[in-house]
């Protein structure tokens, strides 16, 4: 089951984890991850937190208030699709499961840290984050570029992943 893309990995021992946890993603949206609030706080660790495609943070306790109030949309029900999947160990019974959510015209691009415990499986962070095109490994084009401020110098503003020097 690996991949050649580096998106996608699944290292063959992987394979079966990343079975399991596909049956429980997207988080909050599917039965296998839980359908009470006992079952969301049996799956949730106690710091759990989570960075929304909006960008906002949500708290553990906020999460869930918010399904107490509202019952979340079933993803299966609802239409929406998982792929791209990919997996990594982060440690003995942590690992970093990413995929690809499409809901109707919206695709976010999901992150999920789970850990393998006694009592089961349960989530310490999840993020998604909105893909605005279908393409990787492309730089996007200038009007979707992050500019500075026109007071600031330019010799000065570096990309993110560019070699940052030392100031003088």
């Amino acid at each position: 089951m690996a991949s050649d893309s580096v998106f996608t990995q699944v290292a063959a021992d992987l394979a079966p984890v990343l079975e399991e946890l596909k049956r429980r993603e997207p988080v909050f949206h599917t039965a296998k991850f839980g359908q009470t609030r006992a079952e969301y706080e049996r799956t949730m660790a106690s710091d759990y937190w989570e960075v929304g495609a909006s960008g906002r943070r949500y708290s553990r306790e906020f999460i869930l208030r918010t399904l107490e109030e509202a019952p979340p949309e079933d993803a299966a029900e609802a239409g929406w699709t998982c792929f791209d999947f990919g997996i990594r160990a982060l440690g003995a019974e942590t690992f970093l499961l990413t995929y690809t959510l499409r809901q109707w015209e919206r695709v976010t691009r999901r992150t999920t840290v789970w850990q393998r415990t006694s009592d089961g499986w349960r989530i310490l962070f999840h993020q998604g984050t909105i893909a605005a095109h279908a393409e990787d490994d492309v730089s996007p084009p200038a009007e979707e570029a992050p500019h500075p401020p026109a007071e600031w110098p330019r010799s000065r503003v570096r990309p993110a992943h560019a070699r940052v020097r030392a100031w003088s």
